[in-house]
């Protein structure tokens, strides 16, 4: 991107005519208003360029943290007894938050069966007997082993309510 820089007053002869002018106060009487428009410029572009280093510098570090979340219904707008989604796919190392939203009461267990080797089935599940009773009760997750993981609720396992997400 072109940057403009301010005008130093110099004097410069101008011809008028047959008679040379080379007063320092005309000259720089008329180079303000050019400096005055370079500095106006100057400073815009330095603000534009402020906001994109400030919004690249945000974005980078939310994605670096690992402080973006994918939500998960647990209840379906009209309580049908479902995860909304129930397939998906995450990042490695993003959280995914179960969100009790209607047909309560939920949990989140995830099958020791059908997720990848190594990973503690127990710290990413929810005891099946613990419950989330209320509207907007959460249960958060962050998965870092890449691969396929199933899950269920518990108490409406029979009703079909399940769902699998893969991690990249």
């Amino acid at each position: 991107m072109a940057s403009l820089t301010a005008a130093v007053a110099v004097t410069v002869p101008r011809f008028q005519g047959l008679r040379s002018c080379s007063s320092p106060a005309k000259v720089a009487a008329a180079v303000a208003p050019a400096r005055q428009a370079a500095s106006a410029v100057g400073v815009r572009a330095s603000l534009k360029e402020v906001g994109v280093a400030l919004a690249a510098t945000a974005a980078s570090a939310l994605l670096a943290s690992g402080a973006l979340a994918f939500d998960v219904k647990l209840g379906n707008d009209t309580g049908g007894l479902e995860f909304v989604p129930k397939d998906f796919s995450v990042a490695s190392g993003e959280e995914i938050v179960f969100i009790n939203n209607a047909g309560y009461p939920h949990n989140v267990v995830f099958d020791p069966d059908d997720i990848p080797e190594g990973v503690d089935v127990s710290s990413i599940s929810m005891d099946e007997e613990v419950l989330l009773n209320g509207p907007g009760e959460k249960h958060s997750v962050v998965l870092k082993i890449p691969g396929s993981y199933r899950f269920y609720c518990s108490p409406h396992l029979g009703a079909g309510m399940v769902g699998n997400v893969v991690v990249k």
